[in-house]
């Protein structure tokens, strides 16, 4: 049974597994906002299906205006509630670092980093008010483990992992819980730029020998967001074991 009766922000929404977390939030019975760049043939379909229950707005997730915006109008939309925000939205790099130009550096931090610190930080103004809420970060099992070419994405990961901990603990006895998903390679855009032969090895390496899927991490998530744990400051690791 998953979480319902929720009123939950994802972060980067519109396609991959934000896309997906979305859309079994909505059909599980909760109020979902999420935003993204652009609009998409995907975003309008909830839209269409979900009507009141799903609200989207197109954003830059650095508009530090924007993303205020966005929370106070989710909340007016959603009945003052704000109960899990998922920061999702983030890309990736399959590049070396002497390689990695600095305008590709800039926009990774921007997304992966600044984005989610902004919405957390505002979110968690509304949840203080409420005294509770759950702050989930997908983070990556590259926050934990080096890997060549993924130095910054792997750093931006590491960063939310460092975040989460002192959050927790300055949240946490507000009723605030706050927690990380972190996928191995799973099925993706991201892992998508890997080429076969890297797919091929990590697979090899994997205990269970395969990647996770998308509902693989969604089932994590919503575990992490459902408020039945006692789950805090934690990264769970979504990985076949590869971490392990």
């Amino acid at each position: 049974m998953y979480t319902t009766g929720q009123s939950i922000i994802v972060s980067g929404g519109s396609r991959g597994l934000g896309l997906h977390m979305v859309t079994q939030l909505l059909e599980a019975g909760n109020k979902v906002a999420t935003f993204a760049r652009s609009y998409t043939k995907e975003v309008g379909a909830l839209s269409e299906k979900y009507g009141d229950s799903f609200y989207f707005a197109p954003l830059d997730a650095v508009d530090v205006n924007g993303v205020t915006a966005f929370v106070n109008a989710v909340c007016d939309k959603f009945d003052g509630q704000l109960d899990s925000v998922v920061n999702n939205a983030a890309i990736g790099q399959d590049q070396l670092l002497m390689h990695t130009d600095p305008e590709t550096i800039q926009q990774i931090v921007n997304i992966n980093i600044v984005g989610p610190t902004l919405l957390t930080r505002i979110a968690i103004k509304r949840m203080l008010l409420q005294g509770s809420g759950n702050i989930c970060n997908i983070s990556s099992i590259c926050g934990s483990r080096g890997y060549a070419g993924l130095s910054v994405y792997a750093g931006s990961k590491g960063y939310l992992d460092a975040m989460m901990r002192a959050l927790a603990r300055e949240v946490g006895e507000a009723g605030i819980f706050v927690n990380c998903v972190a996928p191995g390679f799973f099925e993706s855009e991201m892992s998508s730029v890997l080429r076969p032969e890297q797919l091929d090895t990590i697979k090899r390496r994997t205990p269970s020998g395969k990647l996770s899927n998308d509902e693989n991490i969604f089932k994590v998530v919503d575990l992490v967001i459902s408020g039945t744990t006692n789950m805090q400051g934690q990264v769970v690791f979504v990985d076949g074991g590869i971490t392990s």
